[in-house]
């Protein structure tokens, strides 16, 4: 039964919903501030550490295995090996955060997984070196199960007639987030290298050190936020209710098969991650390599993308996707996509600024479309009292697919060229797009419940 049959929201959910929207939106500015940061930086450790180092040493066994004498190429690679194992720890821990959540609830979870970024973020800082940069990426992506537990909370707290609007908020604080971070990011970055002041470079001080402290300070903020103003969503009666038991084991969280139309969905969003985020992550080194962009620039065009991405989902997916339905707008997202894949590859091949913005104008609204309704379909189809598990299950398969998307995307620009992350994942989402077409009808299925 609806909790809200009318299609409204009680004012506590309201507030509820307001409070994950900012923590989000917080979260996402420090979470995308390194974005468009990430091959000046490796450029940097390059040149810092030479054969020297953890960077020298990596780089020298990938120059070696792939004999690659195209610097570009092999940075690339590189980068898509460094979110290849971010991407991996949050494959891990997000079912395992998700499980728990649904045993103690939302709350200690969101404080426990925000004061762990914050660490990061804090590492990043005194990251000298890079082997304290790769730790504090891999805090980052161990502790990065907060996303999780929102989207559980807002779960929590919407009904099937309110959820496509509860995640489309969640959408709307990535987009905006993705505005301000890498914009923050690039512009602290190019206006103020903190390594010049006075003896502060001994300490590991370093020219991307601005962007690390105001992803810190952010964070600080954003748990002391939480601590005050996030009550808990997770009814005591719902806690430990769902069919599996803890474990640390995720392999034996993916059991997620009675209940019709999960499994699916999961698949869907992982075979779309894995394609989506072969291109998605090679975007900077693409500009590096063919434009010449550095930070400032790449941060431009991260404004573009986040401004598209939040007018998109609260627009169109948040008045929208409910009528017309969930399944319908992740397969107009789907068709969307295809081309914007095309027309960014083009980009590189023809240099052009305009065919880049229009490729990823159309990439931006076809993600904005995909992602927050398949969130919704997923969480539809659960029970009340599996939420955070099934949710966890499926960020966790997603992550697994920004796992699996990086490494194949440097591959492919390591083997082929620029263009290839982009061909193939244009011609892998008609992939999702078919099985999304199979999807069961989640409203029949709970008419029958």
């Amino acid at each position: 039964m609806d909790k809200h049959p009318d299609g409204s929201l009680s004012p506590t959910d309201r507030n509820v919903l307001k409070t994950m929207f900012l923590t989000l939106f917080v979260d996402l500015i420090g979470f995308s501030i390194i974005f468009p940061l990430f091959p000046n930086m490796l450029e940097f450790y390059q040149l810092q550490e030479g054969n020297s180092g953890l960077f020298g040493t990596l780089m020298g066994w990938i120059e070696r295995v792939t004999g690659s004498s195209n610097s570009h190429a092999a940075l690339a690679l590189f980068g898509g090996a460094l979110v290849f194992i971010y991407s991996f720890l949050q494959f891990i821990m997000a079912p395992v955060f998700g499980t728990i959540s649904d045993k103690v609830g939302r709350r200690p979870i969101l404080l426990f997984s925000i004061a762990g970024i914050a660490l990061s973020y804090a590492l990043w800082f005194f990251s000298g070196s890079f082997l304290i940069l790769v730790i504090s990426r891999l805090l980052s992506g161990l502790m990065g199960s907060n996303i999780t537990t929102a989207t559980a909370a807002v779960a929590d707290v919407t009904s099937e007639k309110t959820r496509s609007k509860g995640m489309a908020i969640i959408g709307i604080a990535f987009g905006l987030g993705f505005i301000l971070g890498p914009a923050i990011g690039g512009i602290s970055a190019a206006v103020w290298d903190m390594s010049t002041i006075s003896n502060w470079k001994d300490y590991g001080v370093n020219p991307f050190s601005a962007p690390a402290l105001v992803a810190f300070l952010l964070t600080v903020w954003n748990w002391i936020f939480v601590f005050r103003k996030f009550p808990e969503t997770l009814a005591p009666e719902l806690r430990g209710k769902g069919k599996e038991s803890r474990t640390i084991n995720p392999l034996k969280l993916f059991h997620v098969e009675s209940y019709p139309g999960v499994s699916s969905v999961i698949w869907i969003n992982f075979v779309f991650l894995s394609a989506f985020g072969a291109a998605e992550n090679m975007l900077t080194f693409l500009t590096f390599e063919k434009l010449g962009y550095g930070p400032g620039q790449n941060a431009a065009l991260f404004v573009f993308i986040g401004f598209v991405l939040a007018m998109v989902q609260g627009g169109y997916v948040r008045r929208k996707a409910s009528d017309v339905g969930e399944d319908i707008v992740t397969k107009k997202g789907f068709v969307i996509l295809i081309p914007g894949l095309a027309l960014v590859a083009l980009a590189g091949s023809l240099q052009s600024l305009l065919v880049l913005l229009i490729g990823l104008f159309f990439m931006a609204v076809g993600s904005a479309m995909i992602i927050p309704c398949l969130t919704s379909l997923v969480s539809m189809y659960a029970p009340a009292e599996e939420q955070g598990r099934i949710l966890g299950v499926y960020r966790s398969v997603g992550a697994l697919g920004r796992t699996v998307g990086p490494i194949l995307g440097g591959i492919l620009y390591w083997k082929f060229s620029y263009a290839s992350p982009y061909i193939v994942a244009a011609v892998a989402v008609i992939i999702p797009l078919m099985m999304t077409v199979k999807l069961p009808n989640f409203r029949k299925e709970s008419a029958a419940t």
